[in-house]
């Protein structure tokens, strides 16, 4: 590890600066409109416009990428985030922050790119999986310090954009000054929605239900918890406590993963999610003790779902799709990252602060119901499933090229298909649909003839 950590310190600082930043803006920008009494509205829309262009820039990176190469794509979206950063402090109209965020958020997209990319070129094929939860741990610990910021400095004035700002200009050192060659411009990986829609529904509704989950979180909970009285130095340490939560809980949930069924472990963390979200839910005013435990609880839990249901889609899908599946998932929790806030704000707005913890019950409680181990056949899990669980940073902190780093994925099949696309494109464009075959389709599904169960063990129907 002290070999990977020297090896890759530099690509580590950069996502640590990154981070920082963003955890920092996304809380400053809500208790400042807090502090303004401006509608909760506005509040989740500014982090839907963040995942948006989260989104969006998953598409642009990569030509922007292919077309000037990695330092200088990266040295020119940090530019531009800082600048989008300083105009918050230059013009006050919130249209013109919603225009803003979504270019902090294309962005940064580019800039994962290029640091996972970066890192995948520089990693030797045994180290991948060491080199990935490194950047998981500065990914994770850069949004915690960035909450922290506040209990130094609580007040809300422009130096905190400031300090923003500073963090963007330091992530572009250490990548501005590299000696090393820059790695091979990659391509957007093939997108095939109807057939993962078809193949792993239900892991598709728990990524789903996660982006509106904690798309949610990162926008709202702040103003929720200035709305519960908290100074902004509590603030910070809520959110820094929720945040840990969720770095803390991914090397246990890697144990349980390999060890018990996934479909089930979603749905148990769902139900637990539901039922920790119901305090905080129901009580408009909440004791800090009861606050700040209730809520590490939920963040325990709620960071759960989107690894979980990412291993799960890599055991039913075959390797020479798991890039194309990683793009996938990257969609599908923008999606729902964008539509959340927006749904927990007018609900706040309308109903009080405690309807946020209430959307995290609500849509917990749909994930139960949408989740269905019985459910599941058995036609097309992979040969080596479960495979080895490994730790995931939610979408903000990653890009699609995160499947490079995956050591879930084959390395060959990443530079086959991200490199070439036009060779392998019409491969995956030609396998039918038929493949899936849910028992709707069939007269009579497999039966294993000792048991008169079906065998198989593929996620095909809700």
């Amino acid at each position: 590890m002290r070999q990977i950590w020297k090896s890759f310190r530099a690509l580590y600082f950069a996502s640590l600066m990154m981070l920082i930043g963003s955890g920092l803006l996304s809380t400053y920008l809500a208790l400042r409109l807090a502090a303004d009494h401006v509608d909760s509205l506005w509040v989740g829309a500014l982090m839907a416009a963040n995942y948006f262009g989260l989104v969006l820039g998953g598409k642009i990176g990569h030509r922007l990428i292919a077309r000037v190469g990695h330092i200088r794509a990266y040295s020119a979206c940090a530019g531009i985030v800082g600048a989008a950063v300083l105009g918050h402090g230059l013009v006050d109209w919130l249209p013109a922050w919603l225009f803003l965020r979504v270019i902090v958020g294309l962005g940064m997209m580019c800039q994962y790119m290029v640091i996972e990319s970066w890192l995948n070129e520089q990693a030797d094929a045994n180290q991948r999986g060491m080199v990935f939860s490194g950047y998981m741990i500065a990914s994770y610990l850069g949004l915690v310090l960035g909450q922290l910021i506040l209990v130094m400095h609580p007040g809300l004035g422009l130096e905190l954009l400031m300090l923003v700002a500073l963090c963007f200009a330091l992530c572009l050192v250490p990548v501005a000054l590299t000696r090393r060659i820059h790695p091979a411009p990659l391509h957007p990986a093939p997108m095939e929605p109807r057939f993962f829609i078809k193949r792993v529904p239900q892991s598709l509704s728990t990524v789903l239900g996660a982006g509106l989950i904690v798309g949610s979180f990162y926008g709202l909970a702040p103003l929720y918890a200035s709305q519960q009285g908290l100074s902004t130095e509590q603030v910070g340490l809520f959110m820094g406590s929720c945040i840990f939560a969720g770095l803390l809980v991914q090397w246990p949930l890697g144990w349980l993963s390999d060890r018990y069924d996934r479909a089930v472990l979603i749905r148990s963390f769902a139900f637990s999610l539901a039922l920790a979200a119901l305090p905080l839910a129901i009580m408009p005013q909440v004791p800090l003790e009861v606050l700040f435990i209730a809520g590490f609880i939920c963040s325990l839990v709620q960071f759960c779902l989107y690894p979980l249901a990412v291993a799960f889609s890599n055991d039913h899908v075959e390797g020479d799709r798991r890039v194309s599946l990683t793009a996938m998932l990257l969609v599908t929790y923008g999606v729902g990252a964008s539509i959340g806030p927006l749904v927990a704000g007018v609900l706040m707005k309308l109903f009080g602060s405690q309807m946020l913890y209430a959307f995290f019950s609500f849509f917990a409680l749909v994930l139960v119901w949408r989740i269905r181990p019985k459910a599941v056949t058995n036609l097309h899990q992979v040969e080596d499933a479960p495979l080895h669980h490994v730790a995931m940073p939610d979408n903000m902190t990653s890009s699609p090229l995160v499947a490079c780093l995956d050591p879930r994925v084959d390395e060959q099949v990443v530079q086959d298909q991200m490199q070439n696309p036009v060779s392998t494109g019409p491969e995956l464009e030609s396998e039918p649909e038929t493949e899936t075959v849910t028992e709707a389709e069939t007269d009579q599904p497999p039966q294993d003839p000792d048991t008169g169960r079906d065998p198989n063990v593929s996620e095909v129907r809700p």
